[in-house]
């Protein structure tokens, strides 16, 4: 099947036209990231089972035929791990597709693994080699070659039959509403949504600094994410994690003070250290009862523990059952939570349905274990 390379805007009002029939699209996108605090898109790639096309949006100024249609109510867009790809849709329009389809998703209920990768579905699904000569391919660079554009529609090409095949087995299992929470998710603003207050949360060792150091560290990741948005620059390039974590737990008072700081360069100084030091001020002047707080877990006892090993054995039996991967159900913490009668993913949607609420039943009594050298063994109370 011949590619379509819409690089100019007639040939995207052509490519639309030919998708107007059409109720999905399989679709993926290039992208660029390493210097920027935004996804650079570089490549849209689009199929239905009629036609391949790659879109060149660095070419084609305004996506709004492309966008249209991909918003229409009718209109589902497949994905592989589609995260990254709708964040890109988010911040063109600020807004999500109604729909989509992630066939790693789908692929995880229907037992290929836990976050299995397009290459290894296509592979175990079709049968399929796929090439990675250009894996690691700036994609701001034109113009791009037939290899190229070759490598980035093979990305939409297998799609569509994955698509086919995983939505067929989802229907024909009866798992098809298993994901519609999972696909909202997806499509939901807030999924995308940046809150500079809570930046301080993907920060690696903070839960090693005190409740009070953490106000301070919650003021300094809240300015750094608000100068790396404003100057569309990655995080680490505007300060490292390991010296904002230095920087929470001394709280300089001067730019002096500052130089003490491992890692802390003079430029740095130089150019944030007025404002850093507002931010470890005004985190310094947050009263202890607003004092961010990470919570732990309670300890279990070693009763509990046997519980969970319990458990854990229980739903691996269940999930043999059902030919679902343990790990794309739930972790030992998640478990954990559900004997400390915590929230846990194992109390929502498709996973208390079919595993959850077995092992409430056993909790509850209601189901008991038994084994044998060949295999586990649960019978009704």
């Amino acid at each position: 099947m011949t590619i379509q390379y819409v690089d100019n805007s007639d040939s995207l009002r052509d490519l639309c036209q030919q998708l107007v029939g059409s109720h999905w699209l399989a679709v993926d996108t290039e992208f660029h990231r390493e210097k920027t605090y935004y996804p650079e898109l570089c490549l849209i790639q689009v199929a239905n089972d009629d036609l391949i096309a790659c879109v060149d949006p660095l070419a084609v100024e305004d996506l709004t035929p492309l966008l249209d249609l991909c918003y229409r109510d009718d209109m589902t867009l497949v994905f592989h791990a589609a995260r990254q790809d709708l964040e890109l849709f988010f911040l063109l329009r600020e807004s999500l597709p109604p729909h989509v389809f992630d066939t790693q998703l789908a692929a995880t209920v229907l037992g290929y693994g836990d976050q299995i990768g397009y290459g290894n579905l296509v592979k175990q699904c079709l049968d399929v080699e796929l090439d990675k000569a250009h894996a690691r391919t700036d994609w701001r660079q034109r113009p791009l070659s037939s290899e190229q554009l070759e490598y980035a529609a093979d990305d939409v090409r297998y799609l569509r039959s994955l698509y086919h095949q995983l939505n067929d087995k989802l229907i024909e299992t009866g798992r098809s509403s298993w994901l519609k929470e999972d696909f909202a998710t997806l499509s939901a603003v807030k999924t995308y949504q940046e809150d500079p207050d809570k930046s301080w949360l993907r920060i690696k060792g903070a839960g090693r600094l005190k409740p009070s150091q953490l106000a301070v560290l919650q003021h300094l990741g809240a300015w750094r994410e608000q100068r790396a948005i404003k100057h569309n620059l990655p995080r680490r390039w505007v300060l490292k994690d390991d010296v904002m974590l230095d920087l929470a737990r001394f709280a300089p008072v001067s730019t002096d003070a500052m130089k003490k700081i491992r890692g802390m360069e003079q430029r740095d100084i130089d150019r944030h250290g007025k404002a850093i030091l507002e931010a470890i001020e005004k985190g310094k002047a947050v009263p202890k009862s607003d004092w961010p707080v990470i919570k732990r877990p309670t300890p279990l006892t070693n009763q509990q523990d046997a519980v969970v090993d319990a458990l854990m054995a229980l739903m691996r039996q269940r999930c043999d059952e059902q030919n679902i991967t343990p790990a794309a159900v739930a972790s030992r913490k998640d478990v954990e939570a559900l004997v400390r009668n915590e929230d846990t993913a194992l109390r929502q949607g498709w996973r208390h349905e079919i595993i959850g609420q077995h092992l409430e039943d056993f909790l509850s009594g209601k189901l008991s274990l038994s084994g044998s050298h060949e295999q586990l063994k649960i019978q009704q109370r």
